[in-house]
């Protein structure tokens, strides 16, 4: 697929290149990548979170490895559930805590295999416990209209 003459694959290579000039991506992560971005090798190589397989599963890969939490702390991963719509789950790395409803994140592949950085998140939960978001949609330019699960935030060891 071509995007104004850039094709994913290029945007792809750009931002793991802009990743290891950062310092924030090892050169062995790269060595097998090919296609889109995807939410969970992301999220490994720009947190302290070094959890593997499918998003969904992070929460419970998490337990008795990183402290879990229902409240957001910048360098946190939020992790939603699988579902219809994504049925894999999704990871999102916490990067700016706005209000107690609002959050920033980083996140890959929630918009055509792209990395997004300072997207925006909304608790939308009755109790305020963020087990349920709505999440920026960069195509439409405002907050997404379906809510999303969640589990809660895996948080980096102290």
């Amino acid at each position: 697929m071509v995007m104004r003459g850039i094709t994913w694959r290029a945007m792809a290579l750009f931002a793991v290149s802009l990743c290891l000039a950062l310092g924030a991506c090892s050169n062995s992560s790269v060595g097998s990548y090919h296609g889109p971005v995807q939410c969970a090798p992301y999220a490994r190589q720009v947190s302290a979170i070094k959890l593997r397989g499918r998003a969904a599963d992070w929460w419970w890969e998490a337990r008795g490895h990183y402290p879990r939490s229902h409240k957001p702390v910048v360098g946190s991963v939020l992790v939603f559930k699988a579902s219809s719509r994504i049925p894999d789950g999704h990871v999102s790395v916490v990067r700016r805590i706005r209000t107690q409803r609002q959050i920033e994140v980083d996140h890959a592949n929630w918009v055509g295999g792209r990395i997004e950085r300072h997207a925006l998140v909304e608790d939308v939960s009755v109790r305020g416990d963020w087990s349920h978001v709505r999440v920026w949609w960069a195509p439409s330019g405002r907050m997404g209209r379906r809510v999303y699960a969640t589990y809660g935030f895996i948080l980096p060891m102290r």
